[in-house]
């Protein structure tokens, strides 16, 4: 390759790497003058690729939207990292088969260097299981339903959709992921109401194309509102539970999304739980370390029953009385 060559591909680099840079800069990083930097612009320009330039005291270089995408220019610790990320995807329910793809494309325009350490990396990372914290499989969800709700959130249009057959309609504001599971923030633009929608209940409905001015949420954090409306809507199943222990004790054993706590005296607080399914809250709600009674569902205190039972019996003691 001609240093004109590698030089034009690191100018390219350095162009991705962020969104503007000087003239004086590029010339610095590269080691040549300004005026080779111009013409190496120009050489770009007449291969395909859409460099923009402004002038003046705060002028600069910055690569356009569209056009040519330039080769792979990744560093050592780059492939690494995108080879690690890619494996990592390939476990997530949804967008597992579109990151295997994604990972075989890495792997055959990598630099003949690089392939044996990402190989290296393939080899000796191991997986272990993922869903540890339910009996229910996780869910699938569909990549391009999360590209058409990216696409609403970036353009600020109202998203229509179904959810579990409910037609819906919001200004949809985040995408979040947690415990392998992806959710929906978004604002009814009519009543105004907040509301957070498991993606893979939503089947989305042609676009709106509507744009909207977006609402501050109140209190501004969209992760902690998520994880509290999670955990009272956000699950297949629920449970109010009356626990013998101040609010504030109980708060400090559970996670924010998995349980809401309601005061009703000084030793005395409600839990609202969710789960999967009634045996991931039976077998959590006893880890709280303290006395509780079920309110709802009464179908609870029957699998809480047996469950007592098993531990009567690996622990070797009578069963208890019913």
């Amino acid at each position: 390759m001609s240093d004109t060559a590698a030089r034009m591909l690191a100018m390219l680099s350095l162009l991705q790497s962020r969104a503007d840079w000087t003239g004086t800069q590029l010339a610095e990083r590269l080691g040549v003058s300004v005026r080779t930097i111009r013409n190496d612009v120009d050489r770009l320009r007449e291969l395909g690729y859409p460099v923009d330039a402004t002038r003046g005291a705060a002028g600069g270089y910055r690569l356009g939207a569209g056009g040519k995408l330039p080769p792979l220019l990744l560093d050592d610790e780059e492939a690494v990292a995108v080879a690690i990320g890619l494996r990592e995807a390939t476990g997530i329910a949804g967008i597992a088969e579109s990151s295997a793809r994604a990972l075989a494309k890495l792997d055959q325009v990598l630099p003949s260097r690089l392939r044996p350490m990402v190989a290296a990396i393939g080899a000796v990372v191991d997986r272990a299981p993922e869903n540890t914290g339910t009996d229910a499989p996780d869910p699938e969800v569909d990549p391009a339903v999360l590209a058409a709700i990216a696409a609403a959130i970036r353009d600020a249009e109202w998203f229509r959709f179904d959810d579990r057959g409910t037609p819906r309609l919001v200004e949809p504001y985040r995408l979040l992921s947690w415990e392998r599971r992806w959710y929906l923030v978004g604002r009814d633009p009519r009543s105004g109401e907040w509301g957070v929608f498991r993606v893979d209940w939503i089947g989305p409905r042609m676009p709106t194309r509507r744009r909207f001015a977006p609402t501050p949420l109140p209190g501004g954090d969209y992760t902690a509102f998520a994880m509290r409306s999670i955990a009272m809507s956000g699950w297949n199943v629920h449970a109010r539970l009356r626990v013998a222990a101040p609010a504030e004790t109980v708060l400090a054993r559970i996670n924010p999304a998995v349980g809401v706590v309601e005061a009703v005296s000084d030793d005395e607080s409600v839990l609202v739980t969710g789960a999967d399914s009634l045996d991931t809250i039976g077998a959590y709600i006893g880890m709280l370390g303290m006395d509780f009674t079920v309110e709802s569902p009464r179908e609870l205190v029957p699998l809480l029953r047996t469950l007592s039972e098993r531990y009567a019996r690996a622990a070797g003691g009578s069963t208890p009385d019913r």
